[in-house]
């Protein structure tokens, strides 16, 4: 069942801001992967911090909780300069 009409490009790779076609021609990636790629594509930081928690967990339904997400979740709220709220 397709629930999007055929894709106009296809992409293969992605680094930093830019993502490449099957064809080898470059865009600039201004939907951020609908922001969960706020921090651009193939990071070394971030691919290394995904690869390691995949090896531990990769993802449990959202009814259920994990240790790390309140952590991370805490970590943004700081830096943003939340309250904690």
């Amino acid at each position: 069942m397709h629930t999007y009409p055929p894709p106009a490009v296809t992409f293969v790779r992605g680094e930093g801001s830019r993502l490449w076609d099957v064809d080898g021609k470059a865009y600039l990636d201004f939907l951020g992967g609908l922001a969960v790629t706020s921090l651009g594509h193939s990071h070394p930081v971030v691919a290394d911090a995904v690869a390691t928690q995949a090896s531990t967990l990769l993802h449990v339904c959202n009814l259920y909780g994990n240790e790390i997400g309140p952590e991370v979740a805490g970590t943004i709220d700081r830096l943003m300069g939340g309250g904690g709220r």
